[in-house]
């Protein structure tokens, strides 16, 4: 009898072991989980504010990392002197409401493209190519709350086009005045 209460009490200690075993196996996966969560959302936020432009089909189109121009003064500056832009940058200038918005090149040292978005970031209108240096007036039909400045060519070249919307990554575009 001592023999078979012993191996009862080995077989009752080897399941708790198990179900300690699966306890911990539980805890470790839900930490990795949180874990590879938390790393997305840090790498996300490590990027710096970024758009992405996706066509009508939901399929992004491109990114960009950008500079927020959300003041007066920021917008009045904009990229002016700037003797490069990277190819995956740009800058979002960012208005109170959709209004007509026009732009110059006036101290702007390379050619850019100017992606004109409504207030639900819908683009209604590309200026490509805009001359640097030029005093006249760049604009497209219709009210915008978002102009995206990027390389010019870099709608060509990704294929964006009126249409399309910008998607705000890691910021909430608002005016600051």
């Amino acid at each position: 009898m001592d023999s078979l209460s012993q191996c009862l009490g080995r077989w009752a200690t080897s399941v708790a072991c198990v179900a300690d075993v699966a306890k911990l196996a539980r805890v470790a996966s839900i930490a990795m989980l949180v874990f590879s969560m938390l790393t997305l959302v840090l790498s996300a936020c490590a990027q710096g504010p970024r758009i992405e432009i996706v066509g009508p089909d939901g399929v992004v189109r491109t990114a960009v990392s950008v500079q927020i121009a959300d003041t007066f003064a920021s917008r009045e500056y904009g990229l002016m002197f700037r003797k490069h832009l990277d190819e995956d940058a740009g800058m979002i200038f960012v208005f109170k409401a959709p209004q007509h918005q026009e732009f110059w090149m006036k101290n702007t040292v390379i050619p850019l493209d100017m992606i004109f978005a409504d207030g639900n970031g819908k683009i209604i209108g590309v200026v490509s190519r805009a001359e640097p240096f030029s005093e006249a007036i760049d604009a497209v039909d219709g009210d915008s709350q978002y102009v995206l400045e990027v390389n010019g060519s870099f709608c060509e070249r990704h294929g964006v086009k009126a249409g399309d919307t910008l998607r705000f990554v890691g910021f909430v575009p608002r005016a600051a005045d």
